[in-house]
């Protein structure tokens, strides 16, 4: 019902999925031939992967190929396609294709009950936009009744709190409008500070998205008696890229590692077999994102951040006392920051004319001038932007549990009342969290 509010046809979908996975993990599980199970775990990428390729890539396809044929000459006028794309498809695609994949390895046997595998596939509060649950880290929950503890109940509650004072007060309420400002309505060129101000609003807004609705998920899960996984752990706080995706959407990087970047031959086989197999897993995960070479660009460039670090890594530069010190961590932190800011351009621009023209401007080397946003803006950028980061670095290696404990209750309990306060009474547009359309 919670999916079927979007659209209901597209419910058929999880129909779908849940009804393949789950009969071809057991026919996998039952059969003693390696090529019968390999024959099954193909049918469950075959059905899984062609359901998101039709719905998510036909039109991307479609429009390379029609370029691709006016490159060479040819005149092709392509049909209409006009495919709706299923809000959440990447999510839930993924989560549903660790569990054939596990089966097949033999790290876990299939599931007994299939209403309980049903459940999974469509556990409605991270159905949308994850975190991308394993099947082994949520079926074993349902062998016994789910009922949160009043403590439990109490902190899911908070964490849905925080998560939505992210998203409506935070992100789309103090940064997207910026966000919008630069990339949507700003005639290019633009200057130096407006190019920064919107994407550091960018990088502020999407975290504050992303990792809101993911609190809310995890806040949700909590008060129904089930636990999932965090997929935050205060990204901005990152030394170095390889540190950046072991805090940004974890969910999603550690599956691209499992599923894909290892199953390549990780690092195990040679250094340059090593860089094209961390390329290749971040140039599979930018498309993941959206079907648009924006995205492939976006992933690209963490993929080479990634080649960097490792080439470097162990150097006599690396080895230097001064980046051991609080300030030279603080140094590599703000960097990796820096690096990440300038991949968001690509991540938010529309297309590449748009995302050159404002990184050209972020390195100084656009034409002057005169600057398309004022002060305020850029305060209202630089501001909570700058405190996120500041707060990520001094909660880095600790968590919000952890916090929570050394601050009395009454405190507490005011903050939050002071966030459902600012939450119902922030103006502004309904914004859909920028993850549903992934």
């Amino acid at each position: 019902m919670f999916y079927a509010a979007w659209n209901p046809p597209f419910v058929v979908l999880l129909w779908i999925s849940t009804v393949v996975d789950w009969f071809c993990a057991r026919w996998m599980h039952a059969s003693s031939s390696r090529h019968t199970r390999l024959a099954f775990l193909f049918a469950s990428l075959g059905v899984n992967l062609g359901l998101l390729g039709f719905f998510k890539y036909s039109n991307f396809l479609l429009e390379n190929f029609t370029a691709a044929a006016d490159a060479l000459g040819i005149t092709y006028a392509a049909p209409s396609l006009d495919i709706v794309l299923p809000v959440g498809i990447s999510f839930y695609t993924f989560q549903t294709l660790s569990y054939t994949i596990d089966v097949y390895r033999k790290r876990m046997v299939p599931w007994s009950s299939p209403l309980d595998f049903a459940l999974y596939v469509t556990f409605f509060p991270q159905l949308v936009a994850g975190p991308i649950v394993r099947a082994s880290e949520f079926l074993p929950q349902c062998a016994t009744p789910r009922r949160a503890t009043c403590s439990q109940f109490g902190w899911g509650m908070s964490l849905f709190v925080l998560g939505l004072f992210e998203k409506v007060v935070i992100a789309d309420g103090l940064l997207a409008p910026i966000v919008e400002q630069v990339y949507d309505t700003a005639v290019l060129p633009l200057d130096f500070v407006a190019a920064w101000s919107g994407t550091l609003a960018f990088a502020g807004q999407i975290f504050c998205d992303f990792a809101g609705y993911s609190m809310c998920a995890i806040g949700i899960a909590m008060c129904l008696g089930f636990t999932i996984p965090d997929n935050f752990r205060f990204p901005y706080a990152a030394i170095g890229f390889s540190d950046f995706w072991g805090r940004w959407h974890i969910s999603l990087s550690s599956w691209l590692r499992d599923y894909l970047y290892i199953p390549l031959g990780g690092s195990r086989i040679s250094n340059v077999r090593t860089y094209v197999n961390l390329m290749l897993t971040m140039l599979i995960g930018g498309l993941w994102h959206g079907a648009s070479w924006t995205f492939v660009v976006w992933g690209a460039l963490h993929g080479l951040y990634l080649m960097i670090e490792r080439a470097i890594s162990g150097t006599q530069v690396t080895r230097l006392a001064v980046w051991k010190t609080t300030v030279g961590k603080q140094t590599l932190m703000l960097g990796t920051f820096a690096a990440v800011c300038v991949t968001w351009v690509f991540f938010r621009a529309d297309d590449f004319t748009e995302a050159f023209s404002i990184v050209r401007s972020m390195f100084g080397f656009a034409p002057s001038v005169m600057t398309t946003i004022g002060t305020f803006d850029v305060l209202r950028s630089v501001v909570p932007t700058g405190c996120i980061v500041i707060a990520h670095w001094l909660l880095r290696d600790r968590t919000l549990e952890d916090v929570a404990t050394k601050i009395p209750a009454w405190i507490i309990s005011i903050v939050l009342a002071m966030m459902i306060v600012t939450t119902i009474m922030m103006p502004g547009e309904d914004r859909a969290f920028i993850y549903f359309q992934f």
